[in-house]
């Protein structure tokens, strides 16, 4: 196994870093002057991204290291099933495309916390900020930059995994002060580069499978043998746990609880992440509605075909471990990074742009939604309310670099043990602690015009805590089985809720409190926004788009359900 890049690898690698800066120089320089200090600009790109750009941004700040690591490394331990996080996510998106978009951009939304602050209040909206700062610094730029400075290190040797650290948050950081359209139209680059790397990746893997068992170079065959050498990672769904079950089936299902996970929580997961996420909806605010609508449906699309990218090779990583044709240290999270070391050293550069893309296009993403939080909804309305436009960009700027340095603190020892959980369950279980709250208010303010301020306010509190309970308390209070849940014992001994179930019940439990709240107010709020059915009406070409993805995941599902 060759652990480092050769001179062609690294000319591959270098080609990608200098195409991708030159981009982005010459998207910056093309603004004309007025817009370089022009807040809306730098921050939203109003009005000057495609339909291909906003989609292509959307899934290059999706996939990270979390996908490409993370979720290769559930691949690893759970199969296919893990899939369900992209394949749900491109259903949802269609979602967010009919229902959300048009009720954001009619209401001429540029930011979630202005959405909170419109139909609720500024209380409500400065709370949310600050979760959402947290979030993003302490959960998502953490597990980005520490997977995707394992993996890269890996690739390289091994040796370097703080240096890999800090040119990483260093090249998003120079993207990211360039403002919302040099990562847009840099996005198209990073995801082209993204597919590529990755299917090539997966389809060299699959035929390193086909070499392996005896059936020459042939990626079918290849993908064949992982369905007979590991039919038990291809299926869609795990049986509950019954008395006497192994270890390894119950770790599968406490990440992935079947049937009860599929009844609310990967909904509320995945409605929350694309439509009240100002990492993702950022993209498209500044643009019309049809435009908009169209790139999250084009990212739909995309979203089907990430698996094949970002999951099978955690498969094909299993199969060649059961079978001992490769060596795995380190745990789950090492299983892309295995893969790539039976890569030629040519491909590896390939490999290694496609990863750096990822986790660069995502890095920008979340500094510029930090950046845009906290200079429009915290630093304008509660610091300096007076502010030009010109400090406004500069504050951006200063925080997208004091939000990666910290990320670099937390992440250069790995504080908040990202390795120890697993990158994806990590990111995933500890956004599901603010998901209830934050969904609840959203819809609910969107489509009940009855939701009042107090509501809003009970609902991101009560939702928060009762999250932390069901997850960290629940089972000391109640037990391991009860009416609403069944708790297992984890692989530390320790009986625990699968927290889709926990998301599950605190959603709906905030709903209800936030409801019995609201009926105590007046039965139409002053700032309830107006809805009419021609905001949600869709054109043919929307029509066509939503089909073909539906198509292809009811094809999907009937597979390998």
């Amino acid at each position: 196994m060759n652990s480092t890049l050769s001179a062609g690898g690294i000319g591959v690698f270098v080609i990608y870093f200098v195409v991708v800066a030159l981009y982005g120089y010459y998207v910056y320089n093309k603004k004309n002057k007025n817009q370089t200090n022009d807040s809306k600009s730098f921050f939203l790109a109003e009005g000057s991204l495609t339909w291909w750009a906003i989609g292509a941004s959307i899934i290059a700040s999706n996939i990270s290291a979390e996908q490409f690591i993370g979720m290769s490394g559930e691949g690893f331990f759970a199969g296919i099933a893990v899939s369900v996080y992209e394949w749900l996510g491109a259903a949802v998106l269609i979602i967010v495309a009919i229902f959300f978009m048009p009720v954001y951009i009619k209401n001429k939304i540029y930011t979630m916390p202005q959405f909170l602050k419109t139909r609720y209040n500024g209380s409500v909206a400065l709370i949310m900020s600050v979760f959402w700062i947290f979030l993003y610094v302490f959960i998502n730029l953490t597990s980005i930059l520490y997977l995707g400075a394992l993996a890269i290190n890996g690739l390289i040797g091994g040796d370097y995994f703080h240096v890999v650290m800090v040119c990483l948050a260093v090249f998003a950081i120079l993207i990211t002060l360039g403002g919302m359209r040099v990562i847009g139209y840099t996005d198209v680059i990073q995801v082209g580069v993204l597919i590529i790397g990755g299917l090539a990746t997966t389809y060299m893997a699959l035929t390193i499978v086909g070499e392996k068992f005896g059936l020459g170079s042939d990626a079918i065959a290849g993908f064949n043998v992982l369905l007979k050498e590991a039919p038990e990672h291809f299926h869609l769904m795990f049986a509950k746990p019954k008395a006497g079950a192994s270890q390894m089936d119950i770790n599968k299902y406490l990440i992935l609880p079947a049937v009860g996970m599929y009844a609310a929580g990967q909904w509320i997961s995945n409605l929350n992440y694309w439509g009240c996420n100002q990492y993702i909806t950022q993209r498209a605010l500044g643009a019309d509605l049809q435009t908009a609508r169209t790139g999250i449906l084009f990212a739909s699309l995309l979203k089907i075909l990430m698996p094949v990218i970002v999951m099978l090779p955690g498969i094909v990583a299993y199969v060649l471990f059961k079978s001992g044709h490769i060596q795995l240290s380190g745990g789950k999270d090492n299983a892309y990074s295995a893969i790539l070391g039976l890569l030629s050293p040519e491909l590896k550069g390939l490999a290694a742009a496609a990863l750096t893309a990822a986790i660069v296009a995502s890095l920008a993403g979340k500094c510029n939604s930090i950046s845009t939080i906290f200079t429009l909804d915290i630093y304008k309305k509660h610091i300096n309310t007076v502010s030009s436009e010109k400090r406004m960009v500069w504050t951006g700027r200063i925080t997208i670099v004091i939000a990666m340095v910290v990320a670099v603190l937390f992440t250069w020892n790995d504080l908040l043990g990202i390795g120890r959980a697993g990158g994806y369950t990590f990111v995933q279980k500890y956004t599901s602690y603010i998901s209830p709250g934050v969904f609840a208010t959203f819809i609910l303010g969107m489509f009940w015009k009855r939701t009042n301020s107090l509501a809003a306010f009970t609902g991101i509190i009560f939702g928060f805590l009762i999250s932390v309970f069901f997850n960290e308390f629940a089972v000391k209070v109640f037990g391991p089985e009860t009416f609403l849940y069944t708790a297992f014992p984890n692989m530390d001994g320790k009986y625990e809720i699968p927290f889709f179930i926990c998301l599950s019940w605190s959603f709906l439990i905030t709903v209800l409190v936030m409801v019995c709240t609201s009926i105590l107010g007046p039965k139409i709020n002053p700032k309830a926004f107006e809805l009419d059915a021609e905001m949600f009406r869709l054109k043919p070409s929307s029509i066509v788009m939503i089909v073909a993805t539906m198509l292809l995941l009811i094809a999907i599902y009937a597979r390998f359900w």
